[in-house]
């Protein structure tokens, strides 16, 4: 019986405006994919891949719009093609969710890319700065004060962080976290009281499309302990999506609990050896 129903149906034609919203998905994927491997492998620069990465969203939602002209046509003439367009649907789906929820944080966050929790001195880029130089960089020069109003703003957690254990302690676990986040190290210099404070400079990479974002951390003593200063910055685009801002306060989260269970740890002692016992003198 079911052979009857569905062979009228096999003889239908499939629709081509079914079969155009499936092929223009296919291709968005393509070029979405293409322009994410384009930026991490650093074969262009970026603005030229997000043209691309644009250009992929702008054909997402054409092949949409042939979906539902495609369904509009399939509902009036029963002509075949629905599975190609619910296979579009998805795919298309797929790749607008992600910038979708961008586009909300761009209209939620405020449009800046330098965070630091200093901004009266924030920590330099010093041997990053030869990195971030040239057309469509964000120089080596904190933003300013517009950029550490709106961080006080939207940002009022980010400050600095006191820790109650030694500058050296300090410099050593905020490196051990900086190569756990597998960050590219440009330059450390451990601190060397009082002629040194402690440096860190490296490079972190946004997690899709890998943009890359500077960051330069920076230990001092404080009396018998220390403080962390930390500035996160991208390298190119005006607005950071709050990137800087979540790097920073998950870094001061981990070091904060870091520190803690340090400043816990027993101290070792030495075991002292008994005194030994005088000589006895044998009178002859």
């Amino acid at each position: 019986m079911a052979r009857r129903f569905s062979a009228p149906y096999q003889s239908e034609p499939v629709s081509s405006l079914a079969s155009w919203a499936r092929n223009l998905a296919v291709f968005a994927v393509v070029a979405v994919v293409v322009s994410v491997i384009v930026v991490r492998f650093d074969f262009l620069e970026p603005k030229p891949a997000l043209a691309t990465f644009f250009g992929g969203l702008a054909i997402s939602g054409l092949s949409i719009l042939f979906g539902l002209a495609g369904f509009a046509a399939i509902w009036q003439n029963g002509s075949r093609g629905m599975a190609r367009i619910l296979l579009a649907f998805l795919i298309d789906g797929a790749i607008l969710a992600y910038p979708a929820y961008l586009a909300f944080q761009y209209r939620k966050l405020p449009s800046i890319y330098d965070i630091t929790t200093d901004p009266i001195d924030p920590p330099r880029f010093d041997a990053m700065a030869r990195l971030r130089t040239g057309e469509g960089t964000n120089t080596a020069v904190y933003a300013g004060l517009y950029s550490a109003e709106q961080q006080r703003r939207f940002y009022p957690e980010i400050v600095p962080v006191e820790l109650e254990i030694s500058v050296d302690r300090a410099y050593a676990i905020a490196l051990q976290l900086v190569h756990k986040r597998k960050w590219i190290v440009i330059d450390e210099r451990a601190p060397q009281p009082p002629r040194r404070i402690g440096r860190i400079e490296a490079v972190a990479r946004t997690p899709i499309m890998g943009f890359r974002e500077d960051v330069s951390i920076r230990v001092v003593p404080d009396g018998d302990y220390s403080r962390v200063d930390m500035r996160s910055a991208s390298r190119n685009f005006d607005s950071d999506l709050g990137s800087n801002a979540a790097r920073v306060k998950k870094f001061i989260d981990d070091l904060n609990t870091a520190a803690d269970a340090d400043a816990l740890k027993p101290v070792k002692k030495t075991p002292v050896a008994p005194p030994k016992a005088p000589a006895k003198t044998v009178k002859k």
